[in-house]
């Protein structure tokens, strides 16, 4: 089943950021929408949470997808066809994700933009030393998630990421609607109380695209340096950085 008409995989390097419109909301209005908005969304479809958020930003909103599956951004371009959906490239992806990345801009309407660090994986190794990943994956996921992702936002005044409570244990509080305030942004989590289940029911009801590492074991997917396979009985996460005191790549703390 096709899901949408052909859109443009948008690759984007090191350049400036995106330039800001003066009519922009300041934060203490984003603020205020995303406290009443949360308060109101709890419990709401995640359809109607989407149509909020793009009803309510407009161009200023955008979808991140780390294309593990194309869940979100297929949700979101139901209700804002032709939506910005961030993809952080860093250079250290399975190829199995790489393969969703392309079939996400071949097949949804929806605009990709494949945001890269300012460095390449060898500029980062002459600089700080081979396989960072390895010994402070901290200022590894600073460098290659981190940095590009404020980049990337910065024409933004509200963003979808696609968390769930029943990941693990540290986003089982997760808001649909939050202020960001590291960001100055407003961050929405259409599907936050999703279970697996709702999430399988979505993408066999609309064909969506799926990361093939799923089907290999994988509870959870992201640079190949630092994933593994979970075992049985694990959270889905428990294969992100299995040998550190770590949980999350820093982009939703």
């Amino acid at each position: 089943m096709t899901l949408g008409s052909a859109a443009n995989l948008g690759l984007v390097g090191i350049g400036g950021p995106t330039p800001v419109d003066p009519a922009r909301r300041d934060p203490e209005e984003l603020r205020a929408l995303a406290e009443a908005a949360g308060r109101e969304l709890e419990g709401a479809p995640a359809l109607e949470i989407a149509r909020w958020a793009a009803d309510t930003f407009g161009d200023r909103f955008c979808v991140t997808s780390s294309m593990a599956d194309a869940v979100l951004a297929h949700l979101v371009s139901r209700v804002a066809p032709g939506v910005d959906v961030i993809f952080l490239d860093t250079g250290l992806h399975f190829p199995e994700t790489l393969r969703v990345r392309d079939e996400v801009a071949r097949r949804l309407p929806v605009n990709v933009r494949s945001i890269r660090p300012r460095m390449t994986v060898g500029q980062q190794d002459g600089q700080y030393g081979p396989r960072l990943f390895n010994k402070s994956p901290d200022d590894c996921c600073q460098l290659r998630k981190v940095e590009p992702l404020e980049r990337a936002l910065t024409g933004y005044d509200a963003w979808a990421a696609g968390l769930r409570r029943d990941e693990s244990p540290t986003r089982a509080n997760t808001p649909v609607v939050a202020f960001d305030a590291r960001r100055g942004k407003v961050k929405v989590n259409p599907i936050a109380a999703w279970s697996q289940r709702d999430v399988d029911a979505y993408i066999s009801r609309y064909d969506i695209p799926v990361n093939e590492l799923f089907s290999r074991g994988y509870g959870s997917i992201g640079c190949w340096p630092c994933t593994r396979r979970t075992k049985a009985g694990e959270d889905p996460r428990a294969g992100r950085w299995a040998m550190f005191e770590k949980t999350e790549c820093g982009l939703h703390v």
